[in-house]
Parts: structure tokens; C-alpha cells; sequence
């Protein structure tokens, strides 16, 4: 008889967006539906990727240019181009492993980690952290409260900013994100400090999701973990395409790994390198050709002057959406590093009841703070990729009914 993992028993209901999906398809207000949820991309891809991966496709239909397999951890080409302009080669391009999305990385990497590690995760929290710690039987059950036994949550409150602070107890592998989402808050360089030693105090390993840097505009926010000191050797980063070049239908990523990087077995070294590496030959073959040379294209000089103009663009809905809420009365954060905002709900309504209100009194998507986590209840997310008409509307339709 074949059995189930029954860690996936675990898991609390749906996973968050598709209960947003849902919700939506099943609103009361007549007014047509202002996206401001999920946080997907809406302008199209720039001119000079199009252009790369037009040609690239291209060479797929001659013999002379036809590209089969292509190496696991992706191409030469892209790897160079990343650890020259994301790192100014401060990372060897060897310590890349490009993959087709931060999501699977950062599930998948914990299965390299024995199973009785203690995870910490930051509260509120992107849902995907958490709930794979839950699939990976790095849990106990779910309490009453709805947070998990076994797990260290992180605060993130209006006290300290939304930016987690290293905790008291040991754990062995620590989830961060800056910025971060939900909140839309970035972590500075003294925090990482603390958090670089901590690591190392510890012998844990820091799962830094650098997805939205793109958007920092603070001075002094780090945009990679590696700006710290000593970080190679206790921390990884994953970064996407999907929020800093459009790439959110082309699903393109990477992650790195510094050779220096080392865990532990009955106290025996072993590189985390070489078996993340093992692990990629075997269960992945490589993002495709065309979508690795339409990221190269990224690092062009009419490629870097376009997405730059298309997170500009983005980076300004943030403010303005951000000015137009407080504006309202609202209780705002994020939205100056980040393409989110957190927004505290009026009148101390929960979380779903704030929701539920924009949805179907404003016809406006949002996303329930208390979906990312204990400590995001009494918020509400919106993503500022809609075009800026869109959140004009959006603004003018809450002050009708706020």
C-alpha cells in the first residue's frame, strides 16, 4: 500500500493566492476589478530582451545554431554576465547556479539539510519559506494560533521596522528577505553585521531571498548579502528576473553558493557547493537556451537603460500609491525599497474583513496580512505593478468608501 507523506497533512488549507483567486471570482461590488494582490508584473518585456530572445529562438530553427541540453547550472554566457554586473566579481561566476525560479530554489534547497534542523522564519513571511519547512517535516503540528511547533518565528513589527532581529536561541537555518515581502521593508548594513555573525557564532546558514533589490533607493541598504564581511562564507542568496526585468512569464533565477560555504556531518566538513551541484546534475536540466540569452541581454547597455526605466516606473507607483494612502489616513509602510506596501487596516478590522471590504465595496485585490503570518494580522498588502491610471482609480474608490 502506498503512503502518503503526511507532513503535507500539515499544511493550513489552500495556499494563499489561489483563496485570493477565489475570493475574487465570487466578489458582491459591480465595479469592474482593480488587481492590486498578487504581485505580477504588467508592463511588457523591454525592447532588447525580446530582440535576444527572438534571436535566440531562431538559432534553435537552424542545425548550425541548434543548442540540445545545456549545462545544469547554466550557461557560460549569463554566469559571467552576472557575477561581472550583479557582483562586480566579487562572486565567482562558478558559484552561480541559474534555475527556471526563486520559488523552486528556495523550496528546494532544503532537502541538501538534514531533517532535524530548526528553521527560523521571519513573521509575516513570503508563504512559501514556511509552508515547504512544513512539507520538508521540519515542523511539529500547527497550533492554535495557526503558527507551527518547532519553527522560530522572527517578529517583524512597527516596533522594529518589519526587519527581524537575530533571535536568542540557536537555529540552524534562517530564512531573510530584503527587501522583504509583505512589509516592503529593507534591511540596513548593521543588521546584516549582526546577522553575518550570528551565522557564524552558531554554524547556521542564511537563506538571503534577494528578489526585489532592484527597487532599493534608501542609502546604505546592502543589496547583497555578500556586501557583508564573512558572508560567503555562512550565507546564500537567490535572486529572480521576475520583478527586476519582467521575466515573470519567462520564469528565470539563480542562486549562489560560495565554494567557501560549509556544513556539517558528525562534525566533518563538506562543501555546499559541491552538493547543491550534484544535486542540480541530477533533478534539473538546465533553463532553456532562448531565456538564458533574453537575461544575458539584461546586462547590454540598452537592456540595463530599459529596466531601469521599467523599475523606475514601478518604484514611482510605490510612492505614489504610499502618498495617496497616507493621504487617505491610512497607515502605511514599505513602498520606498520595495514595490509593496503594508497597510495597517482601519478601525480594527481584521485582516479578511479589510479584504473583504476593498473586494466588495471598492472592487480593489489586495492580499490578508494575516496570510503571511501571525504578526500581519490587522494588515493588508498591495503590489504597485498596476499602471498608475489604474491606481488613481484605486485610490479615488477608497476615499468613497473608507
Amino acid at each position: 500500500m502506498v503512503k502518503l507523506n503526511t507532513h503535507y497533512t500539515k499544511l493550513a488549507g489552500n495556499y494563499l493566492f489561489p483563496e485570493i483567486s477565489k475570493r475574487a471570482r465570487t466578489r458582491t461590488s459591480t465595479s469592474s476589478l482593480i488587481d492590486l494582490g498578487i504581485g505580477d508584473v504588467t508592463r511588457p518585456l523591454p525592447p532588447a530582451i525580446v530582440q535576444a530572445l527572438s534571436q535566440a529562438s531562431l538559432e534553435m530553427g537552424n542545425a548550425s545554431t541548434f543548442k540540445g541540453y545545456g549545462p545544469s547550472a547554466g550557461y557560460d554566457f549569463l554566469r559571467d554576465a552576472i557575477a561581472k554586473h550583479d557582483y562586480e566579481n566579487l562572486i565567482h561566476p562558478e558559484e552561480i547556479f541559474v534555475s527556471d525560479g526563486a520559488k523552486c530554489d528556495i523550496a528546494n534547497i532544503q532537502e541538501i539539510f538534514c531533517s532535524s534542523n530548526r528553521v527560523a522564519v521571519p513573521d509575516p513571511t513570503y508563504p512559501v519559506y514556511l509552508d515547504t519547512t512544513v512539507m520538508a517535516g521540519r515542523t511539529r503540528l500547527q497550533l492554535k494560533n495557526g503558527r507551527y511547533g518547532g519553527v522560530v518565528y522572527l517578529a517583524c513589527t512597527e516596533e522594529n521596522n518589519f526587519c527581524p532581529q537575530p533571535p536568542r536561541e540557536s537555529c540552524d537555518l534562517v530564512y531573510l528577505c530584503s527587501p522583504n515581502n509583505p512589509t516592503g521593508s529593507a534591511m540596513d548594513r548593521e543588521l546584516l553585521k549582526r546577522w553575518v555573525e550570528y551565522a557564524k557564532q552558531t554554524k547556521a546558514v542564511l537563506l538571503f531571498d534577494g528578489a526585489y533589490e532592484a527597487y532599493i533607493r534608501s542609502p546604505g541598504i546592502p543589496k547583497s548579502i555578500y556586501e557583508i564581511e564573512g558572508a560567503k562564507e555562512v550565507a546564500i542568496e537567490v535572486r529572480s528576473y521576475s520583478k527586476t526585468a519582467g521575466f515573470t512569464g519567462l520564469r528565470l533565477s539563480y542562486t549562489v553558493i560560495p565554494k567557501s560555504l560549509k556544513i556539517f556531518d558528525c562534525g566533518r566538513e563538506h562543501s555546499l557547493h559541491a552538493l547543491w551541484q550534484r544535486r542540480h546534475d541530477t533533478k534539473f536540466g538546465g533553463a532553456p537556451y532562448p531565456i538564458q540569452k533574453a537575461a544575458e541581454a539584461i546586462y547590454s547597455s540598452p537592456g540595463k537603460e530599459q529596466i531601469k526605466a521599467m523599475i523606475d516606473g514601478y518604484s514611482q507607483n510605490a510612492k505614489f500609491l504610499r502618498e495617496g494612502l497616507n493621504q487617505l489616513g491610512l497607515t502605511v509602510y514599505g513602498g520606498l525599497d520595495a514595490p509593496y506596501i503594508w497597510c495597517k487596516a482601519p478601525s480594527a478590522l481584521s485582516s479578511w474583513e479589510f479584504f473583504d471590504l476593498l473586494l466588495n465595496k471598492a472592487g480593489i485585490v489586495s492580499v490578508p496580512g494575516s496570510g503571511f503570518g501571525l504578526l500581519g494580522e490587522g494588515f493588508v498588502r498591495f503590489s504597485a505593478f498596476a499602471d498608475q491610471s489604474k491606481l488613481t482609480e484605486a485610490l479615488t474608490r477608497l476615499r468613497a468608501h473608507l
